[in-house]
């Protein structure tokens, strides 16, 4: 493992298996908290290439996200009632 920066890692080379299974190092593994059974999503970007992520790490992010929204939505709709005269 080769540490860039203080977040950015390399973590060596991994063998693509037959079935298409590859074995995520054990230092990445620990770094992310990844545990037997966790669900992962694969994304792709042609130019890029392809990153991991935790399942629940984006719930987090997505719960985060629309927490904010609610939040501006719901102070816009006040704004709008003290704007009207509306209590």
């Amino acid at each position: 493992m080769s540490k860039f920066t203080k977040d950015n890692y390399f973590f060596g080379s991994v063998k693509v298996g037959e079935r298409g299974q590859i074995v995520i190092p054990s230092k990445a593994r620990k770094i992310f908290k990844i545990e037997p059974g966790d669900q992962l999503l694969v994304f792709g970007d042609i130019n890029k290439g392809i990153g991991i992520i935790k399942a629940t790490e984006l719930k987090n992010f997505a719960l985060k996200f629309f927490e904010a929204f609610e939040k501006e939505s719901n102070n816009k709709l006040k704004k709008k009632k003290n704007k009207n005269g509306d209590n």
